[in-house]
């Protein structure tokens, strides 16, 4: 009898649905990489959590077998989804703090519980996911719901999909929430390339040599050439085991849009300038003699085949061009560094800086050939290699900038009001992670920064300061402070 009980738990283990881990999820969830996605929705009411376990039930977890599944080693020892029982209040958690204080009390609260379970690791004994539902007001909201979802369940693009199918128009839940139309600066990496490559000899040297030097030296970022240490980043062995703080700020797409057209440039091209002569202020103020410091962006991009979103079911629909998963790539760039005097009396360099830079990168095929290694060494060498090489390239950066579209109307989840949402990126070995989010024409930037080493509100105000700069030297017959 024994016998036969060992064989049918054996064909039971064979019959329990599986289906096999991507590579990139498996540099996720190596002995060197564990990457997690935090999503904070920030409501206009109060939360009542009484459909929450049916939400996650018939909305949340059909999206994707991935939601209800556990990473296991089969026989070979190549690592697979396995389907589980989801037992969800283990995924469920309400914070518990004293009542009756100060929305600037629960804005402390919250923070501090933000960089509690940013630090936290997912438990590989069930799906990797849980949700975090603070009721308490804060200056921002009426409460707040936090998702957290690990990386190997797929990128930004595939969660935030996710998370947006279990969402409605707070206007009309009949009508499907829509994103704005933009021209993608990289829609097709390889064929937008293959285009631009053959227009003309000039443009083909052009692309060659960007190609070589920008691929050669994204080879050096990844092994051997590091950033100094600065205000930035603080270079320490396992930062990402380090808490960190996360603040956000809000600007105007009206804006942003405005400087764009006088400068008759890209809303990209606005945002890293923005970005990048806020990061060489910090610098500055924090420590004058290493303004100009080598510093290295990572900026990470959507490698899909896609000009936008269309609608919320078709970026979770499994067959498409906008496929469920990992599918990005990592670009590496030099923050440009600070004239003297530039950053008062021409901040909009900076801006112009970015938008050389950024063109100098499309004419490159270095992003294709980065991907290209990382599938070399996966397939060759195996994920843990490749997960290491993956972890050096951001060890040896000073930050990493990613960003994401969000739907142009209101939402609401069980006709709760949405009033902003943004994300964060955590346990990656940086000191700095800087995320934004399109929604309701605002961009909100969202920063991660290592406790100790960055000055959160510092940081903070040196962005903003740069906004202002460039937007009144870009829009001079504004007001002196755009408001935002």
């Amino acid at each position: 009898m024994m016998k036969v009980n060992v064989k049918r738990e054996e064909e039971e283990e064979e019959e329990t649905p599986s289906f096999p881990v991507s590579p990139t999820g498996q540099y996720f969830t190596s002995s060197v990489l564990s990457v997690s996605v935090i999503c904070v929705l920030e409501f206009e009411i109060p939360i009542d959590d009484s459909c929450t376990m049916t939400l996650l039930k018939d909305v949340f977890i059909p999206i994707n077998p991935r939601f209800s599944s556990i990473m296991v080693r089969d026989k070979n020892g190549e690592k697979q989804w396995k389907k589980v029982e989801v037992k969800y209040q283990d995924h469920i958690n309400v914070p518990i703090f004293p009542e009756g204080k100060s929305k600037e009390f629960y804005d402390n609260c919250f923070n501090e519980y933000l960089t509690k379970i940013a630090m936290e690791q997912l438990p590989q004994s069930r799906p990797l996911w849980e949700i975090h539902i603070f009721k308490y007001p804060t200056t921002k909201s009426a409460g707040n719901l936090v998702f957290k979802l690990h990386h190997s369940l797929g990128d930004g693009f595939s969660l935030m999909g996710a998370l947006l199918s279990c969402l409605q128009r707070a206007d009309n839940p009949s009508l499907p929430l829509t994103f704005p139309a933009f021209n993608s600066t990289n829609p097709n990496l390889e064929s937008d390339y293959k285009k631009r490559f053959c227009t003309n000899v000039a443009q083909m040297v052009s692309g060659v040599v960007n190609t070589f030097l920008d691929f050669g030296w994204s080879l050096l970022k990844s092994t051997n050439l590091e950033d100094e240490r600065t205000p930035i980043r603080s270079a320490d062995e396992g930062v990402e085991f380090i808490p960190i703080d996360i603040t956000t700020m809000e600007f105007s797409l009206d804006h942003l849009k405005q400087i764009k057209s006088n400068l008759k440039v890209t809303i990209n091209d606005v945002i890293c300038g923005v970005l990048f002569l806020g990061v060489r202020l910090y610098m500055e103020e924090m420590k004058y003699e290493e303004k100009n410091a080598n510093s290295t962006a990572l900026v990470l991009l959507n490698t899909r085949n896609v000009a936008g979103y269309k609608s919320v079911k078709e970026m979770v629909q499994p067959i498409n061009e906008s496929k469920w998963g990992n599918q990005f790539a990592f670009l590496h760039v030099s923050v440009p560094k600070i004239d003297k005097q530039e950053s008062s009396s021409n901040p909009l360099n900076f801006v112009f800086k970015a938008q050389d830079i950024i063109q100098r990168k499309r004419n490159s095929a270095a992003v294709i050939l980065t991907g290209k290694l990382l599938d070399t060494l996966q397939k060759y060498i195996g994920p843990e290699v490749t997960a290491k090489y993956i972890h050096n390239t951001l060890k040896n950066s000073s930050m990493t900038i990613s960003n994401m579209i969000g739907p142009i109307e209101r939402m609401a989840l069980a006709n709760h009001p949405v009033k902003g949402l943004y994300f964060m990126v955590v346990g990656v070995p940086e000191s700095l992670t800087i995320t934004m989010m399109s929604y309701m024409g605002k961009l909100r930037v969202a920063v991660g920064t290592e406790k100790g080493h960055i000055d959160p509100q510092k940081f903070k105000c040196s962005i903003e300061n740069a906004f202002d700069r460039i937007f009144n030297a870009a829009v001079p017959s504004a007001s002196s402070k755009p408001s935002n």
